[in-house]
């Protein structure tokens, strides 16, 4: 009989540690670089215009989340890895030798499918491996390696650009991580849906509602709208997601635009998910010791503040002060969502539960691709920035009046 816990499964949880730290590098390789492109090389003019590959990416990625769910209790986790890793093989490709700017808009298609499924399959399979107990710290380490992966990435192939050029050197770290990503999964990762009924035999409901026996449209309204708890983690996770696909479109352009150089704003596009990742080492434990409510709905407020200062900034040390916050604050919020899902959902459809939240999170980049780049075409980035602190606020009020603080607590 397999056995739960973060030591009995030590060596497979590391290495999908491993796996999702290339997962988040695959993500990473665009964070300093493809806004830069949109502007400096297609010279598209329009915020909104530029913004459409952050739109779909994050229609994809939002709809692969919720898929990844379904497809990983129907048909096995390592499967729906391995699928998620042969969707990224066409992404570095289009970004290298893309002519036109519909051609980066499609491998952006392509990443979103990826990171759907690996992202969330890789979640997946640490809550089953680990338990109740420590789901917070799981998803901290899992999460940290991501975030992690995508700084260092942003970090490096802004220095390489600054190098070398804007293609295709940065691009090339992007290739290698997918042909190492693709290795390990069918090499060495091992399927963990058998861990699912041990955890089910012990499982203890939440609440009345949080039974085995749901469908996928129940799963989907209960995550949804239904379930109080629930529902507050999935529109928390939407704002979260909509302010980074702000931070990620517009940030590079309004740093250049203050005369900040290349390598500048590598350094800032690196700090905030450097942040964000290191800081969920502590914060997942946290949650698991002091429950989840407190730290999401404060940590959506630090989001808020970091967001006003780079509104109200003008020079690289406040937007360094900023990006620092919004690490913290992501970093409070990130794991501890996902740590919040895995505490209501019953095991049986806890993946689903998962595909349904990632959804909803995730449809926050295009949400945040759309509502930002009319905000700033209208009225300026600034302007914009501080619209979606002012989101981000409210989201944490709404967490901190709806969600029950009961459920939240690893049991």
């Amino acid at each position: 009989m397999p056995l739960l816990g973060l030591r009995q499964n030590l060596a497979q949880f590391t290495l999908l540690v491993a796996v999702n730290a290339l997962v988040g590098g695959t993500l990473g390789q665009e964070r300093t670089v493809l806004p830069l492109l949109a502007t400096n090389v297609f010279h598209l003019g329009l915020y909104t215009s530029a913004l459409t590959y952050i739109l779909a990416f994050g229609l994809s990625k939002a709809a692969m989340n919720y898929f990844a769910g379904a497809l990983a209790d129907r048909f096995g986790r390592k499967p729906t890895l391995v699928a998620g890793w042969l969707a990224a093989i066409p992404v570095p490709l289009l970004l290298i030798f893309g002519p036109n700017w519909g051609l980066i808009v499609a491998a952006n298609v392509f990443l979103g499918v990826s990171q759907g499924l690996t992202w969330s399959t890789t979640v997946i399979m640490k809550m089953d491996l680990v338990g109740p107990a420590r789901r917070g710290l799981a998803m901290g380490l899992n999460e940290a390696a991501g975030y992690l992966g995508v700084a260092l990435t942003a970090l490096a192939t802004g220095y390489l650009a600054s190098a070398y050029g804007l293609r295709p050197a940065p691009f090339l770290v992007g290739a290698a991580y997918v042909a190492l990503g693709l290795g390990l999964s069918v090499l060495t990762v091992r399927e963990t849906r058998h861990h699912v009924g041990v955890e089910a035999a012990a499982h203890v409901a939440a609440h009345a509602q949080a039974h085995a026996g749901l469908t996928s449209r129940q799963v989907f309204t209960l995550t949804s709208v239904r379930d109080r708890s629930l529902s507050a983690v999935s529109q928390a996770g939407m704002v979260n997601n909509l302010n980074d696909g702000l931070a990620w479109g517009l940030f590079p352009v309004l740093f250049a635009s203050a005369g900040l150089s290349v390598g500048e704003i590598g350094i800032l596009a690196a700090v905030y998910p450097a942040v964000w990742g290191a800081g969920q080492l502590v914060t997942g434990a946290a949650s698991d010791r002091f429950g989840r409510k407190g730290l999401i709905a404060s940590g959506m407020l630090v989001q808020a503040i970091g967001l006003g200062l780079v509104a109200a900034g003008t020079s690289f040390g406040v937007w360094l002060l900023a990006a620092v916050l919004l690490g913290v604050g992501t970093a409070m919020v990130y794991p501890t969502l996902l740590a919040a899902i895995g505490d209501v959902a019953h095991p049986a459809w806890r993946a689903r539960a998962v595909g349904v939240y990632r959804l909803w999170r995730d449809g926050g980049f295009a949400v945040g691709a759309l509502l930002s780049g009319a905000l700033a075409d209208l009225f300026g980035i600034p302007a914009a920035v501080a619209v979606v602190g002012a989101l981000t606020a409210l989201s944490g009020l709404v967490v901190a009046l709806r969600m029950r603080p009961r459920d939240h607590k690893a049991r």
